[in-house]
């Protein structure tokens, strides 16, 4: 029963945060069917998930629950390209720069809970229906929050041609892709040898920084805010939070902590694991 409750108080604050940020991120917007197209978008969010959630539950299944994830990013973009008329090429290339991302994570990590057979995360959630339904609210909130500076700016009535911002924000997008796709493969094909099942990657990108990934990830993401800034006015400035909810979410809350604890555990006794984080900074290279 606490739990529940505590879960139900959770899905409150997270709808508070996302009427907040629809809030700031709606002035400046176009308008569809009497709504600002950005809180359409926000409403979108938390409904694709909430319709997936329903068969999920049913079916006691989180195979979807990361799918369903891209998907919302997907949907969203489809959404303000079809029913927006003020996209231009600031809109096309953030709707480019973003769908490339979602649809690669979204293959990465469907592939990933379907060769485990299931994820960890939700074996005690999954029976309890607000628990289950709080982790897909959450993921609606994270979609909308890390997309709010992107679909502010395709959402946006000011229209601004592209210029240095675009490209500086499309370099950084490509040197964060890629070196999150380099990173994923190489720990992929690292896992898959039999040899290294307990043991650490510390070759290829992982011999300069612990998680390269993740270092990626924020890059990518701080370009897309680049590519958004100049389309952007008085309020919907709060939308460019996105990169900050970013690294706070990989570096305080779900990632790095999660992965370094587990490190700890496993090899915190081994001197060559000592020895590796010792010398290997956190996240950027250069930087601990």
């Amino acid at each position: 029963m606490n739990s529940s409750a505590g879960a139900i108080r959770s899905i409150a604050i997270i709808l508070v945060v996302a009427g907040l940020l629809i809030w700031a991120g709606s002035p400046g917007s176009e308008v569809v069917w009497g709504w600002p197209l950005f809180a359409l978008c926000g409403l979108l969010a938390f409904g694709i998930n909430w319709i997936v959630f329903i068969p999920s539950y049913i079916a006691q299944t989180e195979h979807y629950f990361d799918l369903t994830g891209s998907l919302t990013y997907l949907g969203l973009l489809v959404f303000v390209l079809v029913l927006g008329d003020a996209v231009d090429a600031r809109a096309i290339l953030l709707a480019v720069m973003v769908g490339i991302w979602a649809v690669r994570l979204g293959s990465f990590l469907f592939r990933r809970v379907r060769e485990d057979g299931s994820d960890g995360r939700f074996d005690a959630i999954k029976p309890d229906f607000a628990r289950f339904l709080m982790a897909f609210t959450l993921q609606g909130l994270w979609v909308f929050l890390t997309l709010s500076c992107a679909l502010a700016a395709m959402t946006s009535i000011q229209a601004v041609s592209l210029g240095g911002f675009a490209v500086l924000g499309g370099l950084l997008f490509a040197l964060g892709f890629t070196v999150e796709v380099v990173a994923d493969r190489q720990k992929r094909a690292f896992r898959g040898d039999p040899e290294n099942r307990d043991r650490f990657i510390a070759t290829g990108l992982w011999a300069r920084s612990r998680h390269p990934n993740y270092a990626g990830e924020i890059t990518l993401w701080i370009g897309i805010a680049f590519v958004a800034f100049p389309a952007l006015s008085g309020w919907q400035y709060v939308t460019l939070i996105s990169p900050v909810f970013v690294f706070v979410l990989l570096t305080r809350i779900s990632g790095i902590p999660l992965l370094e604890a587990r490190g700890k555990k496993k090899w915190g006794e081994d001197p060559a694991y000592r020895a590796y984080r010792e010398s290997t900074p956190l996240l950027f290279p250069y930087g601990r």
